[in-house]
């Protein structure tokens, strides 16, 4: 044996094996732990992450389409019963720019900047420390509308890591420990204390249990590490049980939404049936509205008449007063037998005069009764009868006559005197006073002359009626809903909207044809319509 080897005891090597084993065994440990467990972890905490994200962006988008900044602040604000929410920030595209629109601080947290600087970098979930960061997409209809950054609570993962760290430390040294205690003492007391612990943790992993407490050991090191393992337990449980707490205060916030939500559908089916019964008043009104207007023009063509007839009556009795004082001067004078030939004469030719003027006018006047009859029972009868489409142009613009004399109206006719046709009168005459009626109030509004072209003729079974005046014509905003009910300019000054509309239904009801305008500012209006008729 040389004096200069060194000799090393059984217990030393004994210590030294079981010291590296003990090393590269936790050290390996280790290492398993970290990539199985925490690579593992990670990923689930980025999916999770992920999967909020998504959840936050998807509820922003009608809000930012929609603009309601208040309600989705009233959303976020519900994350308070998701603890693991620590910030969220919402921005908006405008004008290819992102702007801040909605915000999330959890309760005692302070205000970060905006990170709008750092989509690229979190466009994939960064866990840092205690904390995981990602900023989702907002897409409504498949183009991108905002952001959405959102900050979790990654302090599990964190308390984990730095749990697991102790307790493999722990763990190491103990287990050192042990095995120099049982390359020392080789006793079975350690195997009994692992075993003892090992079947604990079995009965915890299997059924759950984590309320369930590991007792004092008799050896300090195992006694550290129950200690921790209790630690451990504790902290689950309180986890757990927070856990617990959260989704059943989910559960209540989801029956209450249900209830709410149900409520609110109830109500609306209740406003719903109020809008239909309303609606259908509203048609009714409308109906009622319209005869309203037809009776409404027939008034104003009476009181035309009535005026109209008034000259020619007033004529008549003029002249016929004249007539009467004449011949009680000449009854007097015969009496007194002063009658002189020149007298007579004077008289007879007076009366002749008078005679003449009370024949004409009491014939005008019977003229225009008679117009005013035809055109009066034709707009009151909806029924088929021959007539003259010439001679009813003649009845409506004699008719017409009070309303044209306000204006110089040019009204310029191009109609077939032999054209008779088997149709409707009635709607056909209140359709072309309704025109005239609306050039003279609206399109000649302003002017004190204007003309009117009425082009009628008759093409395969079709009256075609073209119909234009040289007014102010129709602002753009008014053309596609000229036939709308209650559309007017003259509202508060005695317009009721309903003339046009009138006109519309007529054609496509009554006569069963359609009707197209166009209208230029400055320009006047050209109507077109066309009807089925029958040609005798």
């Amino acid at each position: 044996m040389s004096a200069n080897r060194k000799v090393k005891s059984l217990r030393s090597k004994y210590i030294s094996i079981m010291a590296l084993f003990v090393t590269f065994a936790f050290v390996g440990g280790h290492f398993a732990v970290s990539y199985f467990v925490f690579e593992h972890l990670e990923e689930d905490i980025a999916k999770d992450t992920i999967e909020r994200g998504n959840m936050i962006a998807n509820r922003s988008a009608n809000f930012i389409i929609e603009d309601k900044f208040n309600e989705y602040k009233l959303v976020l604000n519900g994350l308070e019963a998701l603890p693991r929410f620590n910030y969220v920030h919402i921005y908006q595209m405008k004008n290819d720019a992102l702007e801040f629109f909605s915000s999330y601080n959890k309760k005692g947290f302070p205000a970060i900047p905006s990170k709008e600087a750092f989509i690229e970098q979190y466009k994939t979930p960064v866990i840092t420390e205690n904390i995981v960061e990602l900023i989702y997409p907002v897409i409504h209809n498949e183009s991108l509308i905002g952001y959405a950054y959102i900050q979790l609570s990654a302090e599990h993962l964190y308390h984990l890591r730095k749990t697991s760290f102790f307790t493999l430390a722990i763990g190491y040294i103990i287990f050192l420990l042990a095995g120099i205690y049982i390359a020392i003492r080789m006793q079975r007391s350690v195997a009994n204390a692992v075993s003892y612990l090992v079947t604990d943790i079995r009965e915890i992993s299997q059924k759950r249990n984590y309320q369930k407490r590991f007792v004092q050991m008799n050896t300090l090191e195992f006694e550290v590490l129950a200690n921790n393992l209790n630690i451990l337990l504790s902290r689950t449980e309180k986890f757990i049980k927070k856990q617990g707490d959260a989704e059943q205060e989910i559960l209540k916030l989801n029956h209450e939404l249900e209830d709410k939500v149900s409520q609110r559908t109830e109500a609306l089916k209740e406003s719903n049936q109020e809008l239909l019964s309303t609606l259908e008043k509203l048609h009714q009104f409308q109906g009622q509205l319209v005869e309203s207007e037809k009776m409404a023009s027939l008034g104003d063509m009476v009181a035309g008449v009535a005026h109209e007839v008034n000259t020619p009556i007033g004529l008549g009795v003029t002249a016929s007063t004249l007539l009467s004082d004449r011949l009680n001067e000449i009854k007097t004078a015969f009496e007194d037998k002063t009658l002189k030939s020149s007298q007579l004469k004077r008289f007879l030719n007076e009366g002749q005069e008078n005679v003449g003027i009370i024949y004409r006018n009491l014939n005008r006047a019977a003229d225009l009764i008679s117009s005013f009859k035809k055109v009066a029972v034709d707009q009151s009868s909806e029924e088929d009868r021959a007539f003259k489409v010439h001679e009813l142009i003649d009845e409506v613009i004699l008719t017409l006559a009070p309303q044209l004399k306000h204006k110089t109206v040019d009204l310029q006719i191009e109609c077939p005197k032999s054209l008779s046709v088997i149709s409707k009168p009635g709607p056909i005459n209140q359709i072309l006073i309704n025109l005239i009626v609306n050039s003279i109030i609206h399109g000649f509004e302003g002017s004190d002359e204007g003309v009117i072209n009425l082009n009628i003729m008759q093409l395969s079974g079709q009256l075609h009626i073209s119909y234009r005046d040289n007014g102010k014509g129709v602002e753009q905003a008014l053309r596609n809903k000229i036939f709308d009910p209650f559309i007017t300019t003259k509202r508060g000054e005695g317009g009721s909207g309903l003339g046009l509309h009138l006109v519309y239904n007529l054609v496509t009801q009554a006569l069963g044809g359609n009707i197209q305008f166009d209208s230029e500012v400055g320009n006047g209006v050209h109507f077109e319509i066309n009807f089925p008729v029958i040609v005798e």
